[in-house]
């Protein structure tokens, strides 16, 4: 079962990456391991768009133990067809997989526009603003220019790391994703088929049988 086993691996590796998404972005909400810039809404409000806890998260579980339970399913199918199930999963699964497209993409899209503004924090002059709104994502590339954040401490170092992991998580997901609903449509037009591939074994309902005359006298 080729296809299954890939679709498998697929959505193990999902749940993983859904895992670190949500790690980093509940993160985000606590620079330097502080609450009070949460409580004082002194955050990027990229961060409360929740792209890594929806989009690369909850989005994502739900394809991946679709994938997962792939390599499981019921090999009768419809209408006692071995194959026929099999290729319906495979191709619903698609379905799926579109979900985790647009839950990636969505994690991906919202990360980029974090790293391009920056973080809100308190410049030289005592103001709490965006400090790299207007340089156009210029200021990851000089950073010297970070300094200019004074509070919270190293914010824009935090901000920069986790959204820059939200990014790479989102971009890996939206890619595997996009190989399952290539696999899936395989799998569902050509088949699980591998060379040793195992046999599927169908129990069907027999219809019952009526009793003989020689039964009804014995119970007679």
């Amino acid at each position: 079962m080729c296809y299954g086993k890939c679709a498998r691996c697929i959505g193990h590796s999902l749940v993983w990456l859904a895992i670190l998404c949500i790690v980093a972005n509940i993160l985000l909400y606590f620079p330097n391991g502080e609450t009070k810039y949460a409580s004082e809404n002194h955050l990027s409000h990229f961060v409360w768009f929740f792209s890594g806890i929806v989009g690369g998260g909850l989005l994502i579980f739900l394809p991946a133990f679709v994938f997962i339970g792939l390599d499981q399913d019921d090999c009768c199918g419809c209408c006692g067809h071995e194959n026929c199930g099999k290729r319906c999963a495979m191709l619903s699964s698609v379905l799926a997989a579109l979900i985790g497209i647009a839950g990636s993409a969505y994690c991906v899209i919202v990360a980029a526009l974090g790293l391009a503004q920056g973080p809100i924090c308190r410049d030289s002059f005592g103001q709490w603003n965006y400090t790299f709104a207007n340089t156009d994502g210029q200021y990851l590339l000089d950073t010297s220019t970070w300094s200019q954040c004074t509070e919270p401490k190293h914010i824009v170092e935090w901000n920069v790391s986790l959204f820059s992991i939200l990014l790479a998580l989102g971009g890996i997901e939206f890619i595997l994703c996009l190989i399952q609903v290539i696999n899936g449509m395989m799998g569902g037009i050509c088949g699980y088929g591998c060379s040793h591939q195992q046999p599927c074994r169908c129990h069907h309902l027999e219809p019952p049988v009526p009793p003989s005359h020689s039964q009804l006298y014995q119970v007679l």
